[in-house]
This record gives structure tokens, C-alpha cells and sequence, in this order.
């Protein structure tokens, strides 16, 4: 970074933290609720947060709140288990949070049935099409946060990108739960991924979860690997993130090379990915959640879109699968993992 740039940097993060202490009441203890859908609680502390999860704390630090000082954050799973998260909501809601970040749009759901007060910072996908707001620019009600949708042409980038590493791969498997997989929703990453790949001329084949748990990941890879997919691109569900190396190590025992959505994936062993910039977004959050500790209204905070995106590829596993990377997509690689 040029000189010039890191001072600017320095002088917005001293005004950004100046912001935050101005908006604190002194001796205060701020509390936060995170709900995840399958993350283990001891993975939502800062202590062990995932790297995403690291980007809100580190936000929620340059705005002056800090966990063990003025902030004290109680993490809530809902275990994998979808019928678990309204009483999980309910229960949240019934300890008085100054606020909760709620990750999934199953989460989000049900908080939005359990308070309509307390304000709910949600990273998902489509809050408009999912009727959580109203308005991504003034979301009004007591839902704001970052959405996760990259459009449809991602769907179409990264099948172009997976047969750009495996350029005979034409049965496909598309991991994801089957909630997700029936849907037909316009507009949807399932949708636009089997309209690419119609359009590609490839067969996309179904890997379902019925759980989301080791056993079930285990039965969708074996299921694709009995119906002969050569290639697998690994949905953007939430459920995938805190799992993403059991999921690599699953590809490469199953000989599927794999497109996953995050570069998460890709640091666990995963061979290539491509997707936003999740740490971005829940940097973002972190900075929606500050707004609201300070005394914003989420009603008045506009929802976040990506505009970052990552191409990384892994090596190492690529070679281990006998996948020689082409060099223009090396090339183009935002870094590559030897």
C-alpha cells in the first residue's frame, strides 16, 4: 500500500473508531446474539471464529466495541436442524439482545417470527424475493444486513471455470440440500446454475442432503460418484461453510474435482473456488451491527450487495487429482496455494 493511502487508511479507521466511541454510553455492556444454522458454538467466538465470522469481530473492534469489554457475545447453533430454529429464536428473543446476526435465510426467518423489535442484522440471499423486506434500499421494519446473492451470471462463471480446469467433464454433480435443489424460484443460484448448464450442453446431477451432517455429506458424494458425475460444483448454502473440510476432503477421496463457492474451501484443500468476497460481507455486517449499538434503526440501514469476487485455485490438491490447471486460468487466479 503507497504511503498516501495507508495514512488515509489510518485517518478513516481513527474516525470510524471516533464514531463508535462517540456513540457508546460509558460502563455499558453491549450484548449480541449470533445465530448460525449449523456452526458449533465454540466456532462463534472470537477466540475460534471462522474467517468470515473473524471479519464482523475485527469490524466490531474498529468501532470501539470489543468482546470481554463493552461487548459480550452469546452464540446460538441451530445444529443442522431446520425445526430447531423458531424455539431457538424464541428463545433468543426472550434474553433481550441489543441486537443478532442471523446467518441463513431460515435463521432470519425465524427471528422475524419471534420480534419484530429487536433488530436483525441477516447475512442470506434474496431477503426481497424471500418477503423479509420489503426493500433492499429502505428495508423498514427491524431487518437489515448484506445479501449473498452474486446475480446469476456467477452461476454461469463458475461452470465456465470448472470446465475450463476439467474441459471433459460432462456429468456435473451440484451439491445442496434438496429444500434448495426443488426450488424453481427465478433468479435463484440453483435455477440459473441448471439453465448455464443446459446452455453448456453438460448434465447437472442432483447431490442431496436430506441432514446436513458428516453422514449425510457423505451419502450426496457417494450417490454422485454412483452416478457417474466426473465434476461437482458445490452450492452457496450456509449449511457448507463450517463443513468446508470435510466437503474437500470428500472430493478428493471421491476423485470429483470440485468448484466450491468461497475460497474458504479452497484454504481447506479444496481445489478451486470462486465466489464473493465473504469476509467483505461480513465486515459489512460488522458495521451494520455497530450502527445499530450506536443507535441506527436497521429500517434506515440499506442491504449490502457484493461487488468482490475471488478465483482461487489449490495446487496441490489439483495435482492429487491428475487436474492439470490450464495456465490462462492460472493466470487469472486472484492467488494460487502450492
Amino acid at each position: 500500500m503507497r504511503r498516501r493511502q495507508f495514512v488515509s487508511a489510518l485517518a478513516m479507521g481513527a474516525a470510524l473508531g471516533s464514531v463508535g466511541a462517540r456513540a457508546q454510553q460509558p460502563g455499558r455492556v453491549y450484548r449480541l446474539a449470533i445465530a448460525h444454522p449449523t456452526a458449533p458454538i465454540e466456532r462463534m467466538t472470537t477466540a475460534r471464529a471462522p474467517r468470515f465470522l473473524g471479519a464482523t469481530f475485527g469490524e466490531l473492534r474498529q468501532r470501539g466495541y470489543v468482546d470481554g469489554q463493552n461487548l459480550t457475545v452469546e452464540p446460538y447453533s441451530g445444529e443442522g436442524k431446520p425445526a430447531l430454529f423458531p424455539p431457538l429464536a424464541v428463545r433468543v428473543v426472550a434474553t433481550k439482545p441489543l441486537a443478532v446476526l442471523a446467518i441463513s435465510n431460515g435463521m432470519t426467518q425465524a427471528f422475524k417470527a419471534a420480534t419484530d423489535k429487536i433488530p436483525i442484522v441477516m447475512v442470506g440471499s434474496d431477503p426481497l424475493g424471500s418477503g423479509l423486506v420489503s426493500s433492499l434500499a429502505h428495508p423498514g421494519g427491524n431487518i437489515t444486513g448484506v445479501t449473498v446473492d452474486a446475480g446469476v451470471e456467477i452461476a454461469g462463471k463458475r461452470l465456465e471455470l470448472l470446465r475450463q480446469a476439467v474441459p471433459g467433464a460432462v456429468q456435473i454433480a451440484y451439491l445442496t440440500s434438496r429444500a434448495i435443489w426443488n426450488s424453481s424460484v427465478p433468479g435463484r443460484p440453483v435455477t440459473a446454475t441448471r439453465d448455464a448448464a443446459k446452455s453448456s450442453g453438460v448434465t447437472l446431477l442432483p447431490a442431496l442432503l436430506d441432514v446436513v451432517d458428516e453422514a449425510g455429506y457423505r451419502r450426496a458424494f457417494a450417490q454422485a460418484a454412483q452416478d457417474g458425475a466426473d465434476t461437482m460444483l458445490v452450492g452457496d448454502d450456509a449449511e457448507h461453510y463450517p463443513r468446508a473440510r470435510l466437503i474437500a476432503e470428500l472430493a478428493l477421496s471421491n476423485r470429483l474435482p470440485a468448484l466450491l463457492p468461497d475460497r474458504s474451501f479452497a484454504d481447506e484443500g479444496g481445489m478451486i473456488s470462486y465466489g464473493i468476497d465473504f469476509p467483505d460481507l461480513f465486515r459489512r455486517a460488522g458495521n451494520d451491527i455497530a450502527e445499530i449499538l450506536g443507535g441506527a434503526k436497521p429500517a434506515d440501514i440499506p442491504f449490502y450487495r457484493p461487488t468482490r469476487y475471488e478465483l482461487v485455485i489449490n495446487l496441490k490438491t489439483a495435482k492429487a487429482l491428475g487436474v492439470a490447471m490450464p495456465p490462462t486460468l492460472l493466470a487469472g487466479a486472484d492467488d494460487v496455494i502450492e
